[in-house]
């Protein structure tokens, strides 16, 4: 949502908090579907893309979940004409930290918004939940926000400030 809200209002620090929070797992969603597509639904051990070959779940369901090949190109082609907003970094991981709270406090374990109970469809059960929360928010923003800020500095040269 945020994503079309960057869109609609050209805001290049939108978009690019957006692709820090999402091209790596987009671009990790793309490369386990291609391998279940090539090699076959069983042969990635987690389940990452394993319900888009379940033909219990609707087929609507698995036809609009392709959003995923399409996200990462077109955050990049909004990198590349709004440019890349330097304060990206500050704005995501300032976003992570209300949201991983607010996903906590109206999460379940079953439902597991923005995995905060855990990777996987099981709870986590070496740390306590609260500090798993903690844990998270320290986590995203250096191993997933922080390389993904330097790659797309790197390449998007142009920056803006005012949007």
């Amino acid at each position: 949502l945020l994503t079309l809200l960057g869109l609609w209002l050209e805001s290049s620090l939108l978009v690019s908090m957006m692709a820090l929070a999402v091209l790596i797992p987009e671009l990790l969603w793309i490369v386990d579907f291609a391998v279940r597509l090539v090699a076959g639904p069983d042969v990635v051990g987690f389940r990452g893309t394993r319900y888009m070959f379940n033909q219990d779940i609707p087929f609507y369901v698995r036809i609009f979940s392709l959003f995923h090949v399409a996200m990462p190109v077109l955050l990049l082609w909004a990198i590349h004409r709004l440019g890349y907003h330097r304060r990206a970094l500050i704005g995501q991981t300032l976003f992570c930290w209300v949201i991983f709270p607010l996903s906590y406090l109206v999460s379940s374990p079953a439902a597991n918004i923005n995995w905060v109970y855990g990777f996987g469809s099981e709870p986590q059960r070496w740390l306590s939940d609260p500090v798993y929360v903690l844990f998270l928010m320290v986590l995203f923003p250096l191993v997933l926000y922080l390389p993904t800020h330097l790659l797309l500095n790197s390449l998007f040269q142009k920056t803006r400030y005012d949007r």
